[in-house]
Formats: C-alpha cells, structure tokens, sequence
C-alpha cells in the first residue's frame, strides 16, 4: 500500500512514526543522564539538560551490594538498605518473574482451549468471571490475601509471591489466549483425533505448536506484568531476602533523603530483562499479534 503513495504522504508518514517513536522513548533520555552522573551534580543544576561530569559510579555500587563506594560515595553517611539488596533482589524477580510466567501460561493455556472449544454454559460463565475478576481493584483483595497467606504459612517467601501472582494473571492470560485458540478450525482437532489422539494429545501436540506466536506474545505480557509488580511483594514479604526489585526501589525514598540518581540507575538495570526478552522474542510476539488481529 505504501509503494502508491505519493513522496510527499510518505515523508509524513515516516515523520509520524518517527515522532511517535520520539514521544515513547524520551522519558528514557532523563533516566539515563540521571544515572550516570553524580547526586550533587544532580542537585546542583537542575536546569540544565546535559551534565557536567559523567561517571559510573551508581552503577558499581549497585552491583557491588555497596562495596565499591568510590570517592563519590566515600563521604556519603547513610545509603539505603536497597542498594546492598538489588543482586538478591534482581535473582529473586528474575526467579519470580519466570516461575509465574510458565505457571500462569500452562494453566491459562488449558482453561482457554477449554473456552474456546467446547461452547457451553459454564465455560462462557468461565469467560465472563475471569473478566470481571480484573475489575475488582487489587488494593482491596490484600487484606484478605494477607490474612489467607498468613493462614497458610506463604508470608515472606517467594513461594507466596508466585502463588498471589499466578492467580491475579491467569484472567489476563486467559481473555488473551481465548480469541486466538478459537481462530484454529476445528478440523485440526478432528484429524487428530480420528488418528487416535485424544483431545488433551491434540492439543498438546497440534494447538499448542501452531500458537508459539500467541504464546509468546502473552508470555512477555505476563513477564513484564510481574518483573513491575509492586503491590503484591509489598504486602506480602517483609524479609529483606526475598524482596524484589520494584520493593527495594521504593525504599529508596526515605523520610530524610532520597536518591535519585540511585533511583535511575537501579531503573535502568531493572529494564534489561524485559526489554532483552522483547528482543529476543520479537519475531514471535510481532507474529502473534498480528495474527491475531487478523484472525479476530
């Protein structure tokens, strides 16, 4: 369609996307010069869109737990617990992120074939509570979370972590895996199953290799969702070893101080494993994406 438009719509259009690109990428631009400059060089200028001096100083001490202070942070007093927790909290989101991404894509895998296939009452019923489940905002279900995770010993672990998030996602898994199971025809089932197979070995061996884009697509939805997820690690671990990365970020703001270039420089780190899955990912989430728009 591009190849019969004029040299002067293309231009536009390719002014468009680039703006488009611009407006989502610029809130990246302040993150990464804040993190590779000093607090008081920060502090000092606030006006100016450059910094003077550029250093990698937040980024050793980081990785370090707060070993590497450097002679930025040599006459530095008090830094936050957060800093000497990021590696174990970056292994537990990775850990979390992970675990709740394969668990909630099994079971949501199953339920929406379920939906999708077979068209009765009470899996339509299914459908329609899983939707409405997303209504309910997450803020008024964590006392009752807590009191139940309190009941079954899940506080302060991963395990408790895992389990809350498993169950918050698989809604969203589920209306997005629904569409694109219904647009195979039937027919692929039916062969299978004249040669032998039962329902469960069809899907498994003929659904399931044919939705790797959905999947896929769903799958770095999923993982994004948990590596941010705030609310459901603060309330339910309070041991400094199980904390996450968006748990840790948060205690950078105290009562008296709060680091800033720190802040971004943790931001940033926390960035690489979803935005290193996107890529890697990219030709199947694309694929699927498109696929099932067009299929829907």
């Amino acid at each position: 369609m591009s190849r019969h438009l004029s040299w002067p719509r293309r231009v536009a259009l390719w002014i468009a996307n680039l703006a488009a690109i611009a407006f989502l990428i610029a809130p990246l631009a302040p993150l990464v010069l804040s993190s590779v400059q000093s607090e008081k060089t920060l502090q000092g200028d606030t006006r100016a869109l450059l910094p003077r001096e550029y250093t990698a100083a937040n980024f050793r001490l980081i990785l370090s737990a707060g070993a590497q202070r450097g002679p930025i942070f040599e006459q530095v007093s008090y830094l936050p617990k957060s800093v000497e927790r990021f590696p174990v909290a970056f292994l537990n989101s990775l850990a979390v992120g992970v675990a709740v991404t394969l668990i909630a894509l099994a079971l949501a895998s199953l339920s929406a074939y379920t939906i999708a296939r077979l068209k009765l009452r009470w899996t339509q019923t299914l459908l329609q509570m899983s939707a409405m489940s997303r209504m309910v905002p997450l803020i008024v279900l964590m006392v009752p979370l807590y009191v139940l995770f309190r009941t079954y010993g899940l506080l302060n672990s991963l395990t408790g972590v895992i389990t809350a998030e498993v169950g918050f996602l698989i809604p969203y898994a589920i209306m997005i895996l629904v569409p694109y199971f219904a647009s195979f025809p039937g027919e692929l089932e039916d062969a299978a199953r004249i040669d032998g197979c039962t329902r469960f070995t069809a899907f498994v061996r003929m659904i399931l290799p044919l939705s790797t884009p959905g999947l896929a697509a769903c799958a770095v939805i999923l993982f994004i969702i948990s590596w941010h997820e705030l609310l459901i690690p603060l309330i339910v671990v309070s041991r400094p070893e199980a904390m996450t990365v968006p748990v840790i970020l948060a205690g950078l703001v105290s009562d008296y101080f709060v680091f800033f270039t720190l802040m971004m420089a943790i931001c940033l780190l926390g960035l690489l494993p979803t935005l290193l899955l996107v890529l890697l990912l990219q030709r199947y989430v694309v694929r699927g994406l498109v696929s099932g728009a067009v299929k829907g």
